[in-house]
Formats: structure tokens, sequence, C-alpha cells
């Protein structure tokens, strides 16, 4: 069984990961993962955080000689800031006998987890919730990603991502590109926009907002090239591949809509529109499209997997919204934590990471073995009966 934990706060020691279900022999060493923290923390509109943290794990078990060897595999990614400016705010140890405690927070603000933590909780400060609800704990699912593209990458699959809306500045849909030139122009962008033209309205968008003190949200798309027929099921609610895709990306801080395939305008498109039509050709099936974003039932159908999330924009504003403390009940300008102007971005960084860990989890529930070895032989066994009849 593919499952992860993590742990830690946004300006604590360290982020960490245990992740179990990974079988034996499959090559892993930090540098890929390392590769996928610092996509995480690029994009035009980041905030000064990014400069202070140069993420990059440590894997503490799980692999010997740069190959997997089947238990669990532990990771830790430092937060560099804390030994010089957090640790007598986030320290562990109870405080001193006569020891002041460092300010409390006491204005959440709004559209943050802030006030809703606290009462959950039972805190009488926001800062216990800031620390874990921060985006900055997406990068231990992106470090999980990375291990779970890298299973999935021995086996054809590869998983991009690109932005297609910025603020009120749309991309054009964009067809018929391989994995390689989609990433290509994507990386190539600073706001990760295969357009050029969208990007550079994109970038002046994103400076405007900055002037302004404040943020924008976003669109992006990730797409999953060359995976087999078969992941997920029509059996059960809660294993039908769109459901868990969609769950996951939810799952992103300030993700507040999915989409797959035509998405949202499939409901104003005739069914005569929408349906992909099969077709065959020396003994092959396939479809003359793909609308329905590469699932069927549930279940993934071979064409490419299209999969699209909306961001908010970033709840905290240099341009502060009004908000109340808690411990006066006086109007007062909400708190304003050092923030990023647009992290959509690096949002598609994170959505590539949820979709890798959904599609190697259910890649390891069809084809699933103890050894990378054993997982190739119930693969290839099982595309070549539908390819072959």
């Amino acid at each position: 069984m593919f499952r992860f934990l993590t742990a830690g706060e946004s300006h604590g020691p360290a982020l960490t990961t245990i992740l179990e279900g990974i079988p034996a022999g499959l090559p892993l060493t930090n540098v890929p993962i390392d590769a996928q923290l610092r996509r995480r923390q690029g994009g035009y509109g980041r905030g000064a955080r990014q400069k202070i943290e140069t993420d990059g794990v440590q894997i503490l078990n799980g692999i010997r000689f740069g190959l997997t060897i089947g238990s669990p595999i532990t990771f830790v990614i430092q937060n560099r800031d804390f030994e010089n400016n957090w640790r007598s705010r986030m320290q562990v140890e109870p405080l001193e006998e006569g020891a002041e405690r460092p300010k409390k927070i006491t204005v959440p603000r709004p559209g943050h987890a802030d006030y809703v933590g606290l009462v959950k909780y039972g805190y009488d400060e926001t800062r216990p919730v800031i620390e874990r609800a921060s985006a900055r704990n997406t990068a231990t699912l992106v470090a999980v990603g990375a291990v779970a593209r890298e299973l999935l990458g021995q086996f054809g699959v590869r998983i991009v991502s690109h932005i297609t809306r910025i603020g009120s500045e749309d991309a054009p849909t964009l067809s018929g590109l391989t994995a390689d030139e989609l990433f290509e122009r994507s990386e190539n962008s600073p706001v990760r926009c295969a357009d050029p033209d969208a990007s550079e309205r994109m970038v002046a968008l994103i400076d405007g907002a900055k002037k302004r003190g404040d943020t924008l949200g976003g669109v992006f798309e990730v797409v999953a090239f060359g995976l087999p027929i078969g992941l997920g099921s029509y059996v059960h609610w809660d294993r039908k591949i769109d459901g868990r895709l969609a769950q996951a990306l939810m799952s992103i801080n300030a993700i507040k809509g999915v989409e797959i395939g035509m998405g949202f305008e499939a409901a104003a498109t005739p069914g005569s529109k929408v349906h992909d039509e099969f077709a065959a050709s020396e003994g092959e099936i396939y479809r003359l499209s793909n609308r329905a974003g590469g699932t069927e039932g549930g279940i993934t159908n071979g064409e490419p997997l299209v999969v699209r999330a909306a961001m908010k924009p970033i709840a905290t504003l240099m341009r502060q919204l009004g908000s109340v403390d808690l411990e006066t009940q006086q109007a007062v300008p909400a708190f304003a934590e050092r923030s990023d102007v647009c992290a959509v971005p690096a949002a598609g960084v994170i959505g590539e990471a949820m979709v890798a860990i959904v599609l190697a989890e259910a890649f390891l529930e069809k084809f699933g073995g103890d050894s990378l070895g054993e997982i190739r032989r119930n693969y290839d066994a099982f595309v070549s009966a539908y390819r072959n009849g």
C-alpha cells in the first residue's frame, strides 16, 4: 500500500515525511527530489521566503546503494531560517521559568485557516494554525510526488503542468504537444505559461497587483502522458480515479475548483460534441478525440490525463484586509505574514506532485508487487493482453 505521513511546521526545525509502499529495486537518490523542490520555489510573483530557504531533502532510511529496499523511506527538509530567526518562537522545549512568551497573534487573516483553526483546537492565538496550515508544508508533498514520478517514469509515464490563467489573463488552448514540448515551453516562461504572449501579459498583471499590495490567483493544467488503461475503478465511489484526483488537488492550499477534460464546459455542450468516438486500426482500438481528459467511468482510458485546478488569490495581502483582534474585539487590519503576490506557477508543480501520488497509488493497486521487477512483469502482461487481444 502506497501511503505517507508528513509532519512539521512552517517555521519549525524541519519538515519530515515517512513514505511506505515503494517497491524494492527502484533507482532513487535525492537528485530528482531536489529538482522538484527547486521548481516549487520558482515562478514569477513569489515572496522573500523563497530566497531564504533553498530546499533540499536528506534521505535517512529505505535506500541502499541508490536503490529502494522495500522498507519505509524517511526524508527531512530543513527549515534554514529556524536557527536564525524562529527558535525562540517555535522551540519544542517548554519555556524556562520566568521567560517571556513571544507575543501572541490574535488577529486572524480573512481567507486563511487562522480563526476556524483557533476555534477548532482551542488555541489562545493563531500561530499554531499559521504554522501547520502554511503552504510551506507542500514541500513534503512535492518530495513524495517526486518519488511517485520516479516510479511511474519506469513505465513511460510523464507528468507535466502549465499555467492557463492568471487573474484576468487567459492563455490559448494548446493541443497536440508532446510531453517534452509542453515541458520546455512552460519551463522557459517566468510564470510557467506555454504561450509567450500570454506569459508577458501575466507578468505585467502580477507587477500591477504587487504595486497595489494585492494578490492574484489562476488556473493550472496537469497532463499525464503514457498512462495505461485500467487505473482506478467504477466499482466503488472512493476508488474512481476522477474522485481521487479531485480530492488530492483540492487538498492543495487555496485550490477551489477541479475539472477533468472538458470539465464544466461539457455541461453546456451537446453530447455529440462531448463524447470521444472509437475507431480501430490494425487491431488497435483508439479514440478520435480526448474530450473526456483520459478517464471514463472512473478509470484511465489510455489517453493523456488532463486535469485543471483553480487557485484563489493568496489570502495574505500587503494591503491588509479588515479583521478583529480576538482579545479586544476591536476592528483592526489583518495580521500580515510575509507572502507571495502570485503562487499559481508553484501550485502547478504541487499539482503535478499530487497527480503523481494518486496515479502511483492506483498503479501499485493494479500492478503491485514487492519489487520493481515483479511490477514490471505484471504490467507487461496486462498491457500485452489488451493490445494484442
